[in-house]
């Protein structure tokens, strides 16, 4: 009689010790309810080991097993690999939209277009100025305007260039920083490859590293911004990282291989930079068509002026477009007939020909560019956001479910406490009555 009754105080005491526990798992989370990368933890509770009673039954002889109350098998973090899985691919397909939408955005801006200080207005200045000259076969004026308005011309379409150029060399600045020696990419992976040590030390030591890992998930994410990765788990919550599609794992354990190896497949910002960067990359390709436009327009306008007006360095057609001719250079007509007008007309029918027919289509192909960027990139955060709302519904915290749980652990500490009070009550009734010996 004596072992059952002392048993009961223990198992109303662990019941006391597993509710404790669980309210104190219901603060943390209520605490960090708010706190960004924080996975939502329980505590997991467990039977016991039964005390084994033999020859319980007078009458059968059979024995029995007693409950020995509860206690707690660990404090878990609630996650779901798939949604993390989903979530990190989702966010490198966003870094990489919005990477390439921005910089094509900033490249349209630059072409003002529509506006009278756009390109094409100015080459609609440019023609008229030759049908004005048409008009005035002679006049000094009329050579000067032209002079004036084919450099505006010049100015604009250089601008232009430098205004890719400037795109370039930003991203190129902005590639070179992000993967330098103190970088963010080299920066995360020296911090997730000292979290896996600190981690396996503890699952080691059987303690779970739940604020640790939480960290080292929330290193990942900003890490699949970045560039396309992969994790796979190891022995004692050690986690290895392939990052952008690098042939050696970007982490092992507690090592970082630096660097890895990137290209414009990469997935995430670095590979929409390496994409919009580097000879082949896409400010490459609109800096030559923009140099096509140069080209054809210098031919086209020097065909037709015994002078040349436009002129350029080789190789550099838009960054280095200039007029080269004086207005007394300038000829209207064919030399030896007075008032002859017919190199300005022809220069005038140029209006709406091959020049501005390619400027058209490098504005209509840039305009089009954007539109797709800016649709990937909306299609892109409308997956991530869903993916991020799945995945706080697992690990995010609920305030109106821990209050519930609140209760409930509340109300599990108080009937422990009423069993344990119970208990005493008997032991004392029993010490009263029949005095310690019999204990």
């Amino acid at each position: 009689m004596g072992i059952p009754t002392l048993q009961g105080l223990q198992t109303a005491l662990s019941g006391l010790m597993a509710n404790q526990d669980s309210l104190d798992v219901t603060g943390q989370n209520i605490a960090n309810a708010q706190t960004p990368g924080y996975s939502r933890q329980t505590a997991v509770l467990e039977t016991r080991e039964p005390l084994r009673i033999s020859a319980l039954s007078p009458t059968t002889g059979q024995g029995a097993q007693l409950g020995t109350g509860v206690g707690v098998e660990t404090i878990v973090r609630i996650r779901d690999t798939y949604l993390d899985s989903e979530y990190r691919t989702d966010n490198s397909a966003m870094g990489s939209a919005s990477t390439l939408a921005e910089t094509l955005e900033q490249v349209q801006s630059a072409l003002e277009e529509p506006s009278s200080s756009g390109l094409s207005s100015q080459l609609s200045s440019f023609w008229s100025s030759w049908n004005d000259l048409a008009d005035s076969p002679t006049s000094a004026a009329a050579k000067e305007a032209v002079v004036s308005a084919g450099g505006e011309v010049a100015t604009t379409v250089k601008q232009l260039s430098a205004q890719i150029t400037a795109a370039e060399t930003e991203v190129t600045e902005r590639y070179e920083a992000l993967m330098g020696g103190s970088g963010e990419v080299r920066s995360d992976a020296e911090q997730i490859a000292q979290l896996n040590g600190q981690i396996k030390s503890s699952e080691q030591a059987g303690q779970p590293p739940n604020e640790l890992l939480d960290r080292r998930d929330e290193l990942i994410d900003q890490l699949s911004k970045l560039a396309q990765v992969s994790v796979s788990e190891g022995e004692y919550g050690v986690d290895t990282i392939s990052f952008g599609g690098s042939a050696e794992p970007l982490i092992e354990g507690s090592t970082v291989n630096w660097p890895p190896t990137l290209s414009a497949s990469s997935g995430g910002e670095l590979g929409a930079l390496l994409n919009l960067a580097g000879p082949e990359g896409k400010l490459a390709e609109l800096q030559e068509k923009l140099n096509v436009v140069a080209e054809a327009l210098t031919s086209s306008v020097n065909a037709l002026q015994p002078s040349v007006f436009f002129s350029f360095a080789a190789g550099e057609a838009a960054a280095s477009l200039e007029v080269s001719a004086s207005a007394e250079q300038l000829r209207a007509g064919s030399e030896g007939e007075p008032g002859a007008n017919n190199f300005a007309l022809k220069l005038a029918g140029l209006r709406g020909g091959e020049a501005e027919q390619l400027y058209t289509a490098f504005v209509t192909g840039i305009g089009s560019d954007v539109q797709t960027a800016q649709a990937s990139e909306g299609n892109a955060e409308a997956m991530l956001s869903a993916i991020a709302a799945q995945r706080q519904s697992v690990s995010g915290v609920s305030l109106d479910e821990e209050m519930t749980n609140l209760m409930t652990f509340q109300r599990g500490y108080e009937a422990s406490a009423r069993v344990l009070t119970a208990m005493d009550s008997l032991l004392e009734t029993l010490i009263e009555h029949t005095g310690t010996v019999g204990l």
